[in-house]
């Protein structure tokens, strides 16, 4: 199967995600460390639903352009 991954650059690393299975998500140090983690990942949580009877479903996903005037944004903090 293929999967789209998308990466995040975090202060220390990376995090990726596989859009179509959003449960299949980790992090790594640098890209290729997250891309080999991310893949280990997708197929380790293969056998967990091969193990319980599940089928692995491709949920979809939308991409698109969203503009955002941020300068009035106002943010929230709830402690």
């Amino acid at each position: 199967m293929t999967f789209t991954a998308c990466y995040t650059k975090l202060e220390n690393g990376y995090m990726g995600q596989l859009l179509e299975w959003p449960e299949v998500i980790t992090e790594g140090n640098t890209l290729e460390d997250c891309r080999t983690m991310l893949t280990d990942a997708a197929r380790e949580m293969a056998l967990a639903y091969d193990e319980n009877g599940k089928e692995i479903t491709k949920t979809p996903f939308y991409l698109e352009t969203l503009p955002i005037n941020v300068e009035k944004a106002a943010v929230v903090y709830v402690s």
